[in-house]
């Protein structure tokens, strides 16, 4: 007989499986994504738009747009959207409607939607007319409605209007003030059962303002009619575009599409209180604005969904907003800014050339005044380089004054022997002549030769003094065409007495052409004496088998070349490079300023001046001067 086992004994690790399965499946659950924590939670919201002209059908296609999207945007539910048309608004003779309610009875018969939400006055009117049938219990918002057009009177405490008003007298109002020269304003408005309506009412309400301007209806003419009328209107004519579904001639129409071809064609500006169509064909104006409407549409329907009672929900009739205007329209138009009404709002306004190209702008601005300033600043600079180079020049020719002075000083000794020999001569004659006059038989002849000697003298001592006033007048630079042969020969007079007396041989070869420069005569002729006096001064200190100071002339190209060589001991190589340099000197009583003042005035006259030594010994100093322009030319 066998002993039964228990099932333990058998399977005795079936309890540790049943635990892992459980952690398992508890990490699995764990791992999964759950919903987010700002995601909706619960069932979908069900929310029926109802449209009056069609979801495309402006103006309230916009109202409809607006408000789906604030919904999506704020419902802390998921929502379902439907959207339905009732396109019967769009024609005269609509059908039946019993078809439609039957299709939207069949479509939420098991599920009805949480809401109702109707855009404009056909939808509103129709939800009512079948709420028995269609919707019973469902909370309703009858919104973008005006509110002549609510039938109050079938409204239930399951309602919610957000109504609108449209205020004609205050919108012809402002046209006239925009323009007041207005004469005439020509009103479009279709022709269907609700146009006609609105007709009446904006003639109603147009009746105070008939003394000041003209009205013209153009609800009876096709659209055809109405664009050729547009094309040619009377100058001071406006056009207030109200509503465009059906025309005279029974000819359905797009409200955008025609208000767009009208814009195309007509020769006056548009107005309009819906704002739907602000921004591309008309002026503006005063306007009913989507964003309230939608905004409290909105609100009432999430309160409505989230438990409210639509009875509580009291909204006013919405007004026309604040003004706004299209500049654009406004530009093309004439539109003063000063007519428009207070605080009216001035939109697409084009950026000005300063604002579209701000940093461009400024980026110019910056470097024209950077390029002004730096201009200035040369200006100013230029100026003060002026103003010292003629200090400089001034302090210069004083400077060289006193340089001349100092040069005839070393010539005393020169000028009293070729002064007291002219002197001396005509003293002599003169004593000569009176001796023969005194005679009982005085020889006219002779006298006549010792008169044409005396003259002779005094010319010769006249020459010498005007030589020396010449070299020590203190006159201002000036330029002047100068013939260079001629002025090296009046400075070898000059210094030819010094030269005979210190028995130094002065030698003058000038070119066979005239060199003519632009320079100042007696600035150039204190460059030659200085040189010329250096040379004998350096023949002077040493004992040269060779005496004697050589001064040439010629024409180097474009430049007129003075070479004034001597036969002296030349200058030390250490010093070439210094002898043009101020206070350097080789002379024991020298002040070092005479060949400085010689390199100024070269330089000064565009030329250039420079030292070397022959290879036979003794120094040479050259000159070169641009030969003046009009001079090399014509040469």
């Amino acid at each position: 007989m066998s002993a039964r086992v228990p099932t333990a004994a058998i399977n005795p690790g079936w309890p540790v499986l049943a635990v892992r399965l459980c952690v398992c499946l508890l990490v699995l659950a764990a791992m999964l994504p759950g919903p987010a924590s700002g995601e909706p939670r619960g069932e979908p919201k069900r929310v029926l738009m109802l449209h009056s002209f069609g979801r495309d059908f402006l103006p309230w296609s916009a109202f409809a747009r607006t408000i789906r999207t604030e919904l999506e945007q704020q419902s802390p539910w998921p929502l379902e959207l439907q959207e339905h048309n009732l396109l019967s608004a769009r024609v005269n003779n609509p059908g039946p409607e019993a078809p439609f309610v039957d299709y939207l009875r069949s479509l939420y018969s098991g599920r009805p939607p949480d809401i109702v939400v109707s855009i404009g006055a056909p939808a509103a009117r129709f939800v009512q007319k079948y709420r028995a049938q269609l919707f019973p219990e469902t909370p309703m918002v009858l919104t973008a409605v005006e509110q002549r057009l609510v039938n109050r009177t079938d409204l239930t405490d399951n309602d919610t209007v957000i109504a609108v008003y449209n205020d004609f007298s205050a919108f012809f109002d402002s046209i006239l003030q925009v323009l007041p020269d207005t004469q005439t304003i020509a009103v479009v408005i279709g022709a269907s059962p609700l146009e006609k309506f609105w007709l009446e009412e904006v003639k109603r309400e147009g009746k105070p303002f008939e003394s000041r301007v003209a009205f013209v209806w153009y609800a009876d003419l096709s659209f055809a009619e109405i664009l050729k009328r547009a094309s040619m209107l009377p100058p001071h004519t406006v056009l207030f575009w109200g509503l465009m579904s059906i025309d005279g001639a029974g000819v359905a129409h797009e409200g955008d599409l025609a208000l767009r071809n009208l814009r195309a064609i007509a020769n006056a500006p548009i107005f309009s209180f819906q704002e739907a169509y602000f921004g591309r064909d008309t002026v503006g104006g005063p306007m009913h604005s989507i964003n309230e409407s939608s905004e409290r549409t909105v609100n009432a329907a999430i309160r409505i969904l989230g438990g409210g009672k639509p009875a509580d929900i009291k909204v006013q009739p919405i007004g026309f907003a604040s003004p706004k205007y299209d500049w654009r329209e406004m530009q093309r138009w004439g539109i003063s800014e000063s007519n428009l009404p207070p605080g009216s709002e001035i939109l697409f306004r084009e950026p000005g050339i300063w604002e579209r190209y701000s940093w461009q702008l400024s980026l110019i601005a910056c470097v024209i005044l950077i390029q002004g300033g730096l201009i200035g600043g040369l200006l100013r600079e230029r100026s003060r380089r002026r103003f010292a180079e003629v200090e400089s020049r001034q302090r210069l020719a004083e400077l060289a004054h006193l340089n001349r002075y100092s040069a005839v000083g070393e010539l005393t000794t020169s000028i009293a022997h070729e002064i007291n020999q002219p002197l001396g001569s005509i003293l002599t004659n003169a004593e000569t002549a009176e001796l023969m006059l005194k005679s009982s038989s005085p020889n006219l002849d002779e006298v006549r030769e010792i008169l044409v000697d005396i003259k002779r003298d005094d010319q010769r001592a006249s020459e010498v003094i005007r030589r020396l006033r010449s070299v020590l007048k203190k006159t201002p630079f000036e330029m002047r065409d100068i013939e260079l042969n001629e002025t090296v020969r009046q400075v070898i007079g000059f210094v030819a007495a010094m030269a005979h007396g210190r028995d130094i041989a002065l030698k003058c070869c000038t070119a066979s052409a005239g060199l003519h420069v632009k320079g100042d005569a007696v600035q150039l002729q204190q460059v030659f004496l200085n040189l010329m006096i250096n040379a004998m001064d350096a023949i002077s200190e040493v004992e040269a088998k060779k005496r004697e100071v050589c001064v040439t002339t010629s024409l180097s190209g474009a430049s007129a070349e003075i070479r004034i060589s001597d036969t002296g001991a030349g200058i030390a190589t250490g010093d070439l490079k210094k002898v043009f340099d101020p206070f350097f000197t080789t002379k024991p009583q020298g002040m070092g300023m005479g060949l400085a003042i010689a390199r100024t005035i070269v330089e000064a006259h565009h030329g250039q001046i420079s030292a070397e030594n022959q290879p036979l010994g003794g120094a040479l100093f050259t000159i070169r001067l641009p030969i003046a322009r009009d001079r090399s030319t014509s040469a």
